[in-house]
C-alpha cells in the first residue's frame, strides 16, 4: 500500500490496489457498516467498514476522498459510537469497492439492496471508466476482459507497445463484477448485435466515452470461449487534431519512404498495406494520406475513423457481424462514386462487399488505399483473390491495378539508456533466449557466433534488452522495462517495376513467386537501402543498427537456426 496525504483533512490516506492488499490489512477488515449507518446511496463512492480490533474506517474512491460527504460520513460514524482507527481513510479502486460493498454486510451476507439499478449501474460505470482511463493514460491500444466464469476471479489485460500485459491491480478482479461492468457498458453500445450483453455469443459494436477530457471510441469485439467471454475493446481517440507520426518516426527507411511517396503521388491503382492485427497498418496509411496534394479530393470509409487526416472527408460506417446484406456499406460507396473524388481509403478489405468495392474502384482511375490481414507482401494478392473476398486474379495481375504492396510488423525498440552489449549478457547469471528458456553462458557465446556467421551481424553492433531498466523506461510494468516504443520492419513490392511478379500472379505459380521474392537483388545487411529486402532483412538491419534485440526478430520471424532448440552446455 502506498501512502497519500489528504488534501482537506489531517488523516493519512492509504491506497489499497488489490484484493491481496485488502486481505493483508492489519487490523483485518471484517465487514461493512452500510446497513447500520443507512448509507446505501453512497455505496458507489464510499463505504464505512469495521476492523477486527473494533475500530472503524472508510473505504472511498480517490476522486471522492476530499468531498464534503467524506468528512460528514466520518463525523456520523463518530456520533454513532464507532471509534475511528488512527488513519481511517482508505482509497480503493472502483472494482475493489464494488466487490466489498456487494460481498459483505453486517451479517456476512450479500447486500441485496445495493443491487438497485441506479446504485449498482453507477458503481459499475465508475469502475469500468477507471479501467478505460488507466488504459488511456498508459497509451494502451486494446483492453482485454478475459472472464473465467467457473472461477471467482478474472483478469483484465492491456496491449501496450504491442505487449499483452496484466498489471497487478487488474489481475484478480471478482468475476461477477467484471461481468457486471461489461453488461452495463453494453447498454451504451452503438451498432451492436443484441439488446443485451450475451456471454455465449460473439458481439461487436462501439461505445463512446468522455475520458480525461477526451472523446474516446471503444470498438467492442467479443469472443465466446470455453472458459467464458473474452471482450477486446480497441481504444480510439476521437475528434483529435493530433497527427500520426511521420513515416520516418514510425521506422520506415529512406528508400521505403521514397517508394511510398512515389505510389501516393501517382493517380489510379491500389496501395495495399498488409499485416496482422495491431501491426500499425492504419497508422501508416493515415500518415501516407497526409502526403496527398490538397488539390485532390480525399474521402475515407472506416469502421470507425481511427486517425485525423487533414483535408480528408472522413466517414464512419458500422457493420454488424449479423449483416448478410451490407446495404449501408454498398450504398455509401455508390454515393462516393458520384462525388468526383480522387482518392479513397477503405479501412480494411475483409469480405465480399470489400472485394466488390475493390474490383469496381481499383481500375476506375481512383487511387485506392486499403489494408488486409496477410503475413507477407507476397500474400496480399492471394488474400484478395480468396473465395472469402473474391477479387478476380486476372484483374489483380493487370498492370496498374496493384500500385504498391506493403507488409509491415512492429518490433520493440530498445531503450538506449540501458541496452546491454554482447559481453554484458554473457556475464549475467540468468538470461533467456527467444524461446523464453534460460541459457548458459556457453550457449550465449555460441549463439552470438551463429548470428555473425549466418546473418552477417557483427557482435560489436548487437544490443539486448535490459530486464532491470533505467529512469527512461521504468513504467511500472515489468514487460515494458528496457523498451522505448516500437519500430516498423517492412517489405515492399512495386508491381509496375516487377514484371515477373505479375506473370507469376496470373499463372498462380506460388512457388515461382516465392523463389523470385527470395532471389531479388538486394544490398548487404548493413546497407539502409531496402530495395528487394524482406521484412526480416529490414529487421536485421535494425538489429545491426543497435535498435532492436535480435531475440525480437527471432520471436517474430522464427529462430535463425535449429541451434536455438539445444543448449550447448
Amino acid at each position: 500500500m502506498t501512502v497519500l496525504r489528504s488534501m482537506r483533512s489531517k488523516h493519512i490516506l492509504r491506497e489499497i490496489r488489490t484484493q491481496g492488499e485488502l486481505e493483508k490489512l492489519s487490523p483485518s477488515f471484517i465487514r461493512t457498516l452500510i446497513k447500520e449507518l443507512d448509507v446505501i446511496g453512497l455505496a458507489s463512492r464510499m463505504c464505512p467498514v469495521l476492523f477486527s480490533d473494533g475500530s472503524a474506517g472508510l473505504f472511498v474512491l480517490s476522486q471522492h476522498y476530499h468531498d464534503d460527504q467524506t468528512g460528514a460520513l466520518l463525523e456520523l460514524m463518530t456520533r454513532r459510537g464507532y471509534k475511528l482507527c488512527a488513519n481511517p481513510l482508505f482509497v480503493l479502486s472502483p472494482t475493489l469497492l464494488i466487490a466489498v460493498t456487494k460481498s459483505m454486510s453486517s451479517a456476512g451476507q450479500a447486500i441485496q439492496q445495493i443491487s438497485e439499478p441506479s446504485v449498482t449501474g453507477s458503481a459499475l460505470s465508475q469502475a469500468i471508466n477507471a479501467i478505460f482511463l488507466w488504459a488511456l493514460e498508459h497509451r494502451a491500444s486494446d483492453i482485454h476482459f478475459n472472464v473465467k466464469r467457473a472461477q471467482s476471479e478474472s483478469a483484465v489485460f492491456f496491449t501496450i507497445d504491442g505487449r499483452y500485459v496484466c498489471p497487478e491491480r487488474y489481475a484478480h478482479l471478482p468475476t461477477a463484477t467484471v461481468l457486471g461492468m461489461l453488461a452495463v457498458t453494453w447498454m451504451d453500445i452503438e451498432g451492436g448485435n443484441g439488446a443485451v450483453f450475451d456471454p455465449t455469443i460473439e458481439q461487436q459494436g462501439r461505445v463512446m466515452r468522455e475520458l480525461g477530457g477526451q472523446r474516446v471510441c471503444l470498438r467492442w469485439a467479443s469472443l465466446s470461449t470455453d472458459q467464458g467471454p473474452s471482450v477486446c475493446l480497441r481504444l480510439l481517440i476521437q475528434d483529435s487534431t493530433e497527427l500520426t507520426p511521420e513515416l520516418s518516426e514510425l521506422g520506415y527507411l529512406e528508400s521505403q519512404i521514397a517508394a511510398l511517396r512515389r505510389a501516393c503521388l501517382t493517380q489510379g491503382g491500389a496501395i495495399v498495406l498488409a499485416g496482422t492485427v495491431g501491426s500499425g497498418k492504419s497508422t501508416t496509411l493515415a500518415t501516407l494520406m497526409r502526403e496527398i496534394p490538397t488539390h485532390r479530393k480525399v474521402i475515407t470509409l472506416e469502421d470507425p475513423a481511427e486517425y485525423f487526416i487533414p483535408h480528408a472527408l472522413q466517414n464512419t460506417v458500422s457493420r454488424s457481424v449479423d449483416e448478410d446484406e451490407l446495404s449501408v456499406f454498398d450504398n455509401k460507396l455508390k454515393a462516393f462514386k458520384r462525388s468526383a473524388m480522387n482518392d479513397l481509403l477503405i479501412g480494411e478489405i475483409r469480405d465480399s462487399a470489400g472485394g466488390r468495392a475493390f474490383s469496381d474502384l481499383a481500375g476506375s482511375g481512383i487511387s485506392l488505399y486499403t489494408t488486409v490481414h496477410a503475413g507477407s507482401a507476397l500474400w496480399v494478392p492471394e488474400r484478395l483473390a480468396s473465395s472469402f473476398i473474391g477479387v478476380p486474379r486476372d484483374l489483380l495481375s493487370t498492370p496498374g491495378i496493384l500500385k504498391l504492396l506493403v507488409f509491415q510488423c512492429l518490433l520493440p525498440l530498445l531503450c538506449t539508456g540501458c541496452a546491454l552489449n554482447h559481453e554484458q549478457i554473457v556475464q549475467l547469471d540468468r538470461w533467456r533466449c527467444a524461446l523464453n528458456q534460460v541459457r548458459s553462458p556457453q550457449w550465449r557465446r555460441a549463439w552470438i557466433g551463429m548470428l555473425e556467421d549466418q546473418s552477417g551481424l557483427s557482435r560489436e553492433r548487437l544490443r539486448f534488452r535490459s530486464v532491470q531498466g533505467c529512469d527512461h523506461c521504468l513504467r511500472g510494468l515489468p514487460e515494458l522495462v528496457g523498451v522505448a516504443g516500437r519500430t516498423v520492419a517492412a517489405e515492399l513490392i512495386e508491381p509496375s517495376q516487377e514484371p515477373k511478379f505479375l506473370v507469376g500472379l496470373r499463372q498462380k505459380n506460388g512457388l515461382a513467386l516465392h523463389q523470385w521474392f527470395e532471389q531479388r537483388r538486394k544490398s548487404p545487411i548493413d546497407d539502409s537501402n531496402m530495395h528487394g529486402k524482406s521484412a526480416r532483412q529490414c529487421a536485421l538491419f535494425k538489429v545491426w543498427s543497435g535498435l532492436v534485440d535480435p531475440r525480437s526478430v527471432e520471436q517474430t520471424f522464427g529462430v535463425m537456426s535449429s541451434f536455438g532448440d539445444v543448449d550447448a552446455r
